[in-house]
């Protein structure tokens, strides 16, 4: 059996890198290094890949979400609405821009933002609300989007877990994550879906005033060399990134459909098992299907019920399978976040969860043979 990673970026290289090879040479060769042409077709690919009017690139997923920020107008002072249960990234650049993040609880069942924990989180102060797309799932965005019209409040999707997902409106429109809300951010942090070889990201948006707006600011807040017409930042994805994306970008839904794969393996090896409570899918799509996209499985994120989560992790551990707990921790219990107005009452599910999850192995590489060992490994473990 071959080793097993968590996620195995050699076996995809080896799987590419005969076009990513000579590509990164010939961006060497022309020493077009930033904003070159090949991040202009990487740009105008991914756009049509989306079915989004503006994909503005920058240099990565932390970055995407404050210009996005930035872009919108937002003031020091602003709430802005987020999950508790999601990476420190999403709330960080809330705090860096000195606005005041409003951390709200999540769903059991999806571990995305609860609704009715933003109905209650809205305040004259608010000015935008974060969904984070966790593990590679929409949360609802219909329901954000019209609590959003109602209080005239701004949509920015943090979706650096879950490109390529879809999401099915209750009409039947299906649109691409990211791209529902005003603006949207992603990541090509390498170990993401659609990941580069260093650090990237990029930000979608249909509004083209907004697009224009963030094309300055991710230069130096220039449109004119010289000539800086709004406050920007240096954040640029370079040529080499733009090339390796470009490769990946056309095999993205044979990625996430292998992803989808070794999921429905993993719930069908843990069936039955009532301490082991798999990932759901609250979207149009229910189950893991051949035609469905609904969940693009960034992370395989299980639910341990009476089960020494620890002793699991250290378990796995000994016998070669990594695996990681995201997150041990709730943002509104960081040091960094932390915050008086917070009511432990209120992030009950948030509470549970981090005590509670472990994601596995996941990504496009993963074999039988490799997944078999995990769950049989799991499953000794649980019933002992």
């Amino acid at each position: 059996m071959k080793k097993i990673q968590m996620v195995d970026l050699k076996g995809q290289y080896e799987g590419i890198k005969d076009i990513v090879n000579p590509s990164i040479q010939e961006v060497i060769e022309n020493t077009a290094f930033i904003n070159g042409p090949k991040v202009h077709q990487f740009q105008k690919n991914l756009e049509d890949y989306l079915g989004v009017k503006h994909v503005i690139p920058c240099a990565n997923g932390t970055d995407a979400l404050q210009i996005a920020m930035m872009g919108l107008g937002l003031k020091p002072g602003d709430e802005v609405i987020t999950a508790d249960f999601t990476f420190a990234a999403t709330v960080e650049v809330i705090a860096l821009l000195q606005l005041t993040p409003v951390l709200v609880d999540v769903n059991e069942d999806d571990f995305n933002i609860n609704v009715e924990a933003i109905k209650k989180a809205i305040t004259p102060k608010t000015k935008a609300i974060v969904p984070v797309h966790l593990f590679g799932q929409c949360t609802d965005m219909e329901a954000i989007l019209e609590i959003a019209k109602e209080h005239n409040l701004y949509v920015i999707e943090d979706n650096a877990q879950a490109i390529g997902a879809s999401y099915t409106y209750k009409d039947g429109t299906k649109v691409k994550a990211g791209t529902i809300g005003d603006v949207g951010a992603t990541s090509f942090f390498p170990s993401k879906n659609l990941g580069c070889y260093g650090d990237g990201g990029a930000i979608f948006t249909n509004n083209d005033k907004l697009a224009h707006t963030i094309r300055g600011i991710v230069n130096h807040g220039m449109y004119e060399r010289y000539h800086h017409d709004v406050v920007g930042v240096n954040s640029r994805l370079d040529s080499i990134q733009a090339v390796v994306l470009e490769a990946k970008l056309p095999r993205l839904n044979s990625y996430n459909k292998a992803r989808q794969q070794a999921a429905k393996k993993y719930n069908e090896a843990f069936k039955g098992h009532d301490k082991i409570v798999t990932p759901v899918i609250t979207a149009s799509c229910k189950e893991i299907c051949d035609a469905c996209d609904c969940h693009v499985f960034h992370q395989y994120t299980l639910k341990l019920k009476g089960v020494d989560r620890d002793g699991l992790v250290k378990h796995l551990n000994e016998n070669g399978i990594p695996c990681g707990v995201y997150y041990p921790i709730p943002l509104h219990k960081q040091k960094a976040y932390a915050d008086e107005r917070y009511d432990e009452n209120d992030f009950k599910i948030t509470n549970t969860l981090v005590k509670e999850v472990v994601s596995l192995p996941m990504h496009t590489e993963l074999d039988d043979e490799q997944i078999d060992f995990i769950t049989t490994t799991i499953i000794n473990y649980v019933n002992e």
